[in-house]
């Protein structure tokens, strides 16, 4: 007879969004399953957001130590010890491992069970010899690298971003295939520690950033001498470990790039074999499970959260969507997703970060629009840091309501909070004026581009008028 088990919540998945689901649900007493079939945390601290940060911190560490002489210092040679990178990687996930461990999860309450979950029914989950039968579910199995059917790609050695933090030598050429945000961070990252970097890109690098605001980015990348080839469309692979060969499709007939590693970085695939979703009666595709605003499934006692659901790949998006869930699972509590509210970020040098509605989208959507703008150049503290590249651009209607922001340049990723928070709340352009910012920061870009929305009302006959009026008042 197997065991069975008959908790409130029954969440799948140890990543960003099951953690967060089980911890608080936890936290109000409420009994939860939380199955997990490979490593606590996910792939945001074993392979992912964590290990790319770690990597691209030592690389632009590196990466300043070359360039210290704007700076009166002199430090022209400088040793690499690519293996003490490999540890520093490693050093970080292992010092954050403890925060999404089955000990601590166990201490807060949670049942961890190691395994492979699979529907049995509707109602049941079953773990081995262990069925679970909860009041909800939650699925948050995460998503893991795309790889596209390239002839050849199955017998020839690959990295992706599951693999390639486990190198304990530079490589000497590094052939990226994908300039999204993966494909783009490590390229520079790997540019930066030493190694000769080709990226291939089949369609347009960035394709989901304001293009404006992405081309600021491309041009400083191949300012840095690191190629990015687009219309390259990879037609096949062949090699062995140190001599891999990747063939092109050019106008002028096939093309042969060679390297000694290749990285596939083509995006995400949901995580959905072998969960027996068909017999949940989960309605999902090959781009995900789908879900409604509330993030129920086609079946109402199953939630899906994060990776899975093929919206939003990002670890913020999966918090998210856990709060989203407990306030509707424990509270009964309306909920709806508002992804216009959502913002991402490149890590790459110089950050790009976006939040709400591009250009483009706000006049699709019927917007009648005013578009802001103001350079990092005019900032002081961009100037004594020599982090001059780079620029804001904010959209609003003529009214003034903030419909999204978009920031290139030194720590973007940390300036999009606020932009961030005015989408939330549904501000006018008129409360980012208002703030007073601390001299000399960054953070002054952000009040400079405000302040720019009532630049035309300066030179307005009837505004100059009213002037003029009240000064003769008195």
């Amino acid at each position: 007879m197997p065991e069975l088990l008959t908790p409130d919540i029954c969440v799948i998945g140890a990543g960003s969004g099951g953690l967060s689901v089980a911890a608080a649900a936890a936290a109000f007493g409420v009994p939860v399953v939380l199955i997990e079939k490979g490593k606590m945390g996910g792939d945001c601290l074993n392979y992912g957001c964590v290990p790319s940060k770690a990597l691209i911190a030592a690389a632009n560490h590196v990466a300043t130590m070359r360039h210290t002489r704007p700076f009166g210092a002199s430090a022209d040679s400088v040793t690499l010890l690519f293996e003490a990178v490999h540890d520093h990687i490693h050093k970080v996930i292992a010092a954050i491992a403890p925060n999404d461990s089955k000990e601590r999860f166990t201490g807060l309450g949670v049942h961890v069970i190691d395994g492979a979950a699979r529907f049995k029914d509707r109602h049941t989950v079953e773990v081995g010899n262990i069925e679970i039968k909860a009041r909800r579910f939650v699925i948050a199995s995460g998503s893991s690298p795309s790889v596209p059917p390239i002839a050849g790609l199955a017998e020839t050695p690959y990295l992706t971003n599951e693999t390639v933090f486990d190198l304990t030598e530079c490589p000497q050429h590094l052939i990226v295939i994908g300039a999204g945000p993966v494909g783009l961070e490590l390229a520079q990252a790997f540019h930066r520690l030493g190694a000769k970097v080709t990226v291939l890109e089949a369609l347009t690098p960035l394709a989901k950033d304001d293009p404006e605001c992405a081309a600021i980015l491309l041009a400083r990348l191949a300012h840095e001498g690191l190629p990015i080839r687009t219309g390259a469309m990879v037609t096949g692979v062949k090699g062995r470990a140190g001599k891999i060969a990747v063939t092109l499709a050019s106008p002028t007939g096939p093309e042969t790039v060679g390297g000694t590693h290749l990285l596939v970085a083509a995006g995400r695939k949901p995580n959905l074999a072998d969960l027996g979703l068909e017999a949940a009666g989960v309605t999902y595709n090959d781009r995900g499970i789908a879900v409604n605003q509330g993030l129920r499934t086609s079946n109402k006692r199953v939630y899906a959260v994060g990776d899975v659901t093929g919206l939003l790949p990002f670890t913020h998006v999966a918090n998210y969507h856990a709060g989203l869930v407990i306030r509707n699972a424990l509270f009964r509590l309306p909920v709806k997703a508002n992804y216009d509210a959502v913002p991402w970020v490149t890590f790459t040098d110089p950050e790009l970060a976006h939040v709400g509605l591009t250009e483009a989208e706000a006049v699709k959507r019927g917007h009648k629009i005013c578009v802001l703008r103001w350079p990092y150049h005019e900032n002081d503290r961009a100037q004594a840091h020599h982090e001059t590249h780079g620029h804001i651009k904010v959209v609003t209607t003529k009214g003034g309501k903030i419909l999204g922001a978009t920031i290139v340049g030194a720590t973007a990723g940390e300036l999009i909070t606020i932009w961030a928070l005015a989408i939330t709340q549904r501000l006018n352009i008129r409360a980012l004026t208002g703030v007073v910012v601390p001299y000399p920061t960054l953070g002054e870009i952000s009040k400079r581009a405000a302040v720019t929305f009532f630049s035309p009302h300066v030179t307005s006959p009837f505004v100059r008028r009213i002037i003029a009026l009240l000064r003769r008042l008195g």
